[in-house]
């Protein structure tokens, strides 16, 4: 049995080092837990575990860890020794909050299938591997709280992003299914359903296609305040569902339109996504289709003024959660 370090429960974020896993472990530690969080890239991490512990500097419970850890999700072993050390370090995993996710961008005929192995080894097998992880222990001790966020896109599946809705489809029949099977044990999971939120997430997605007009529709929708949420917002309410045990969690009015809509009418819902699909760009002839660039270079090669002014917001929330890419650093 892993002695706890602290009376603070323990939590671990996977995807905790930027963008909306900030913003998750910024709220935990508000609440008063010792936070750890995993993600690939070792800077990103430190500056993202710096940013998130300036939120427990006025906690009742005493200033909260965030302490951060090198690991990939889709790695089974590493995710082994991921909380094997984290419970060493920190105590029993008491909540696990599941953020890990790739968004790529672009129409079907540029995906290969490298494009889905990262999108569900990431976003569906890193999901099992984490909870498969962290579920006994929870059990043993009775208590325990999964939250996994998933997207509309695993609900309805959106034009341009199919490995994207492939990996959150499994995700959001994985949690529901985990949540009736651990019905009466003390442990909970909840899945948690948001549109579009302002996190700077179109920075740091991947852009296959024609790359400039990709990121043109993908960062003007993912910024404007009309169609996408505020982030901050919306991560106090996926943490107050979690940790109440709630089952699921819908955010923004279009995912809950969407669900209904897609609920009583699928054929119709179906017919309408083609027709967006028609709308949004072709890929053009004549180069590869299926390279793929991040966010923040299909915007300094679109350099569009008009663009630049509808993502205004995105790039501000970019900046604020750690997603600035190292061409966007000094915009």
């Amino acid at each position: 049995m892993t002695r706890p370090v602290t009376s603070r429960p323990v939590a671990l974020v996977a995807g905790g080092s930027r963008g909306l896993g900030l913003l998750v472990t910024r709220e935990l530690v508000r609440r008063g837990h010792d936070v750890a969080i995993c993600a690939r890239d070792e800077d990103e991490l430190r500056r993202g575990a710096e940013l998130a512990a300036q939120a427990g500097e006025d906690s009742p419970w005493g200033r909260p860890t965030v302490r951060p850890y090198v690991s990939d999700v889709s790695d089974r072993a590493a995710v082994r020794d991921l909380v094997s050390q984290v419970e060493r370090d920190l105590g029993p995993v008491e909540v696990l909050i599941h953020v890990a996710g790739v968004i790529q961008v672009g129409p079907a005929e540029t995906m290969t299938l490298e494009h889905f192995d990262q999108a569900v080894g990431v976003m569906l097998w890193g999901l099992v591997n984490t909870a498969w992880t962290v579920l006994p222990g929870m059990r043993e001790r009775g208590h325990g709280r999964i939250g996994v966020v998933t997207s509309i896109g695993g609900k309805v599946a959106p034009p341009h992003l199919l490995p994207y809705a492939t990996a959150k489809f499994g995700a959001v029949g994985f949690t529901e299914g985990l949540a009736s099977e651990l019905s009466g044990t003390g442990v909970t999971a909840t899945t948690i359903v948001p549109g579009l939120m302002r996190t700077g997430s179109h920075e740091r997605a991947f852009f296959t296609g024609d790359h400039e007009a990709e990121f043109a529709w993908f960062g003007t929708a993912a910024s404007l305040p009309l169609v996408s949420m505020n982030a901050e917002r919306a991560a106090r309410r996926m943490v107050e569902g979690v940790l109440d045990g709630r089952p699921l969690v819908v955010l923004t009015p279009l995912a809950k339109v969407g669900m209904r809509v897609h609920g009583v009418m699928p054929a119709t819902t179906v017919r309408v996504m083609g027709l967006a699909n028609r709308m949004l760009p072709t890929a053009p002839g004549g180069r590869d289709h299926s390279r793929t660039i991040p966010g923040y270079e299909a915007a300094a090669r679109l350099s569009s003024p008009v663009v630049g002014t509808l993502t205004t917001l995105g790039r501000r929330a970019a900046r604020r959660f750690n997603q600035r890419g190292p061409r966007a650093a000094t915009d």
